[in-house]
């Protein structure tokens, strides 16, 4: 039976499934209180994470995200189920650190993870398009060093106890989002009283999305990045027909919803800035593909025991918390008497994502094999 199932997960039936729970889950996630067009998003729900734990002060956006805790712990349980649960690390962890952090700047400079640009143009905010053109130019410019020989190295096999660290930071984070405590006046754990960090669907239903999410990408692999790398180095659509599932069903379910609205100016939690939506997406998709999964991916990762992806979404967060603390992350367009106001960065979050883009291209140049 469990050789059945697991060649339904292998299969473009399984990876489409996936997608399409995906799809239908996220829009009801906001339609239960989730922010809008954010009903999932891996690195806004991380830099919430950030904030609630005092790595960053921007009070709109603080907030222990059950969906998080939730991808890493159905991830582990999946392993666990097909004994795929495998212990390793030692491929670079600085470099993925690093790459974790540039790909926060990235993603938040956009205002989503490759996941919430789907779900956006789903919701018909129509900057997605760019974000999403700057991803997938970020991951061909990653294949064309992956075609060159870049390698981050080989992992190895460890001990148990390191494939655990993550679930156990991750059960750690639901222990502090039951019991809030408040561990000195005026300090964490911190919880939005309004803005994208105060609104959340339910405890147990966000874990329980999130763990069904997880247990389905373990098992088919779903990445975001991955499939479109596959695109562009082989033609292969295998991992592509789940990402297409998702768009389609995301977009099924908001019409049936009734949320969706269409246009560039003033979406939620977006800016029209497109350059930026562009250029932010570019550096996210480069790290992605150089760090080898998307976020989400990333995350299921160090569910199975991937000490080094755990290292790369533990960078992911330290980035959001520098995003915030340095003011380098979009600014969502507002609209002040009836006229609106286009968002975008600040100076110093444009340098960033310059910044970023030639980090990671030295990154890829500096780390091949010799032929």
């Amino acid at each position: 039976m469990s050789e059945k199932i697991t060649a339904f997960f292998a299969s473009r039936r399984g990876i489409v499934l996936a997608g399409g729970v995906i799809g239908v889950l996220a829009p009801l996630l906001q339609r239960l209180g989730n922010p809008p067009n954010m009903g999932i998003c891996v690195a806004c729900f991380e830099r919430d994470i950030a904030g609630a734990l005092g790595l960053h002060r921007a009070a709109a956006v603080q907030y222990i995200r059950p969906e998080i805790i939730g991808f890493v712990l159905g991830s582990l349980v999946a392993a666990l189920l097909f004994r795929e649960f495998k212990a390793r690390a030692g491929s670079a962890p600085i470099v993925r650190f690093v790459l974790g952090v540039f790909a926060m700047i990235g993603a938040l400079a956009f205002l989503g993870c490759p996941w919430r640009a789907l779900l956006r143009l789903a919701g018909g905010d129509l900057n997605a398009l760019l974000g999403l053109a700057g991803l997938a130019t970020g991951i061909a410019v990653g294949v064309q060093f992956l075609k060159s020989g870049y390698d981050l190295g080989r992992s190895y096999r460890t001990y148990t106890a390191v494939g655990w660290i993550m679930p156990l930071l991750m059960v750690g984070l639901l222990l502090l989002l039951i019991f809030r405590p408040q561990f000195s006046p005026d300090g964490p754990i911190f919880f939005s009283k309004s803005g994208p960090g105060s609104l959340h669907a339910p405890l147990l239903i966000s874990l329980g999305v999130g763990m069904i999410i997880g247990f389905l990408a373990q098992r088919t692999r779903f990445c975001t990045m991955g499939a479109m790398r596959d695109v562009i180095l082989m033609g292969d659509t295998h991992l592509i027909s789940g990402v297409g599932a998702l768009l389609a069903m995301a977009f099924v379910t908001n019409l049936l919803l009734g949320q969706i609205r269409v246009g560039f100016v003033a979406q939620p939690t977006a800016h029209s800035s497109h350059l930026w939506n562009f250029l932010g997406m570019m550096l996210a998709g480069l790290a992605f593909a150089l760090a080898g999964g998307c976020p989400g991916r990333q995350l299921f990762l160090s569910g199975e025991g991937d000490g080094d992806a755990a290292v790369f979404v533990l960078g992911m967060i330290v980035g959001a918390g520098f995003s915030h603390n340095f003011a380098l992350a979009g600014k969502p367009d507002m609209v002040v008497e009836g006229v609106v106001k286009v968002g975008g960065l600040t100076t110093a979050g444009m340098v960033a994502v310059l910044l970023g883009l030639v980090t990671c291209l030295a990154i890829g140049f500096t780390m091949r094999k010799a032929e």
